[in-house]
């Protein structure tokens, strides 16, 4: 079964959508009280959100290179998922969900970068193809 780049599309906004809720929600109401403030964990949830929104336009607009780009924003989500797992052991269940949505973001936007630039012809050419495009112009002088 060979899926499409409509799909992989829907499954990185739909990953991106739910880990822009998901982190507050974490943060906010299914972590242990850590003794701070109201307004400092609204701010930390805050800074665990915001990067999240950066590439979102790019994305709703279906642009290839914003998808790409997206996944260096995708691995601190998975470096904190992959983290909890290991040092919280409390909320080991919370941050397996930040990795499962971290990977079908991932996942996503690599294939809907790589697909969608095939169709639009923005792929990088094969040496082999430039070599003998260069060859031919200078042969030709």
């Amino acid at each position: 079964m060979k899926l499409s780049t409509p799909f992989y599309r829907k499954l990185a906004l739909s990953c991106l959508l739910l880990l822009i809720i998901w982190m507050p929600v974490w943060h906010l109401l299914l972590a242990e009280p850590t003794g701070r403030s109201v307004e400092f964990e609204w701010f930390l949830a805050a800074v665990w959100t915001l990067p999240l929104l950066l590439p979102l336009p790019g994305m709703i607009k279906g642009k290839p290179y914003t998808f790409a780009w997206a996944n260096f924003i995708v691995m601190f989500y998975m470096i904190h998922g992959l983290t909890s797992i290991y040092a919280i052991e409390n909320e080991r269940w919370l941050a397996a969900i930040e990795l499962l949505l971290c990977s079908g973001l991932f996942v996503g936007c690599i294939l809907y970068a790589r697909l969608r630039g095939k169709e639009l012809g923005l792929g990088i050419p094969k040496l082999k193809a430039d070599m003998a495009k260069e060859k031919a112009h200078f042969e030709n002088q």
